[in-house]
């Protein structure tokens, strides 16, 4: 199947599949998987134009909810952190598309652009989970007596354990102003500064902007390393930021498309949409699944992907 706007020859059921793998095993951590997409686009597909980057922001836009759905559903959503990361991120989303059209529309140069910023966002999760930090303390506790809960909860389900049994944890709001929030995740308290969110939200949001991947990827590492904030309760946050953020930066790509006649700059509507029909499958399940999956183990799964793609793409800037 051709798709004109992208100018690539693929299968109708390859997209949906691929990012139903990626963004089911991503979401775990916050991540709707547009990262990963990306290079699969850029690699696999040979979609360079700047579009793919419109595209792959109208992946998130329609694979996102369900998993922000799954997150709300279950008490995870901290909704005052979500709406500074909005907030934060939204006026940076519209100046990487400029910097993306105006200064990147270069493949190679662009390739480089990606392989700096997924290289920095892996070695900082590795790095954060070689290190034993006294700030981590909290973080860790919280997230290793959620898992115990959550076995609890299972063996209430299969019926080995008495009705008493602990409910899922949930996230309740202590304290929002523009000077901190502060919320707690059984009985663990974690306090962040406004500012120091809205700030990362907006860096975040120029090179999602120009990257096409909404932030999510670069701020829940942010969240959970920097922060100190538990994998569990960031991850519907960065979703939903990133949901917001994505259908502004989609705007604007087929907005400002009309001044680059000879570019192509607006989205493949019919493979952005395919892509995330996979993702929307794979999100609300990875949502209904993360909190099974150890976080560590979910810390390592990210960093891991992140890591090799970033040498991938070093690697073939240098080696031309």
């Amino acid at each position: 199947m051709l798709f004109q706007t992208a100018g690539v020859e693929v299968a109708p059921w390859i997209p949906p599949a691929v990012a139903f793998v990626i963004s089911f095993l991503t979401s775990m951590g916050g991540v709707s998987g547009a990262f990963l997409l990306l290079p699969f686009q850029m690699s696999f597909l040979g979609y360079t134009n700047p579009s793919v980057s419109a595209t792959n922001q109208l992946f998130n836009i329609v694979a996102i909810p369900s998993g922000v759905y799954r997150y709300y559903k279950e008490g995870r959503m901290v909704w005052p952190l979500t709406w500074v990361v909005v907030a934060g991120t939204l006026p940076g989303v519209f100046i990487g598309a400029v910097v993306r059209v105006a200064y990147l529309p270069n493949p190679r140069h662009f390739k480089l652009f990606a392989a700096v910023v997924l290289f920095y966002i892996g070695m900082k999760m590795v790095r954060d989970l070689l290190g034993k930090k006294p700030g981590n303390i909290n973080k860790a506790g919280a997230e290793k007596r959620f898992q115990e809960v959550v076995r609890r909860h299972r063996s209430k389900v299969a019926g080995q354990d008495n009705p008493d049994s602990a409910p899922l944890p949930t996230v309740k709001v202590t304290h929002f102003n523009f000077k901190r929030l502060g919320y707690t995740f059984y009985d663990e308290a974690f306090d962040v500064s406004f500012w120091g969110i809205f700030t990362l939200s907006f860096i975040v949001g120029i090179v999602g902007g120009i990257y096409g991947i909404g932030g999510g990827s670069i701020i829940a590492p942010f969240f959970v390393t920097v922060f100190g904030l538990p994998v569990y309760t960031v991850a519907g946050a960065a979703l939903m930021g990133t949901f917001v953020t994505s259908v502004a930066g989609v705007t604007f790509y087929q907005a400002i498309s009309l001044f680059y006649p000879n570019l192509s700059v607006a989205p493949d509507w019919l493979l952005g949409v395919l892509f995330g029909i996979g993702g929307m499958a794979g999100m609300y399940l990875g949502a209904r699944c993360q909190k099974f999956v150890p976080a560590r183990g979910i810390k390592w799964m990210l960093a891991g992907v992140i890591v090799f793609t970033a040498l991938k793409y070093i690697n073939a800037f240098f080696g031309h």
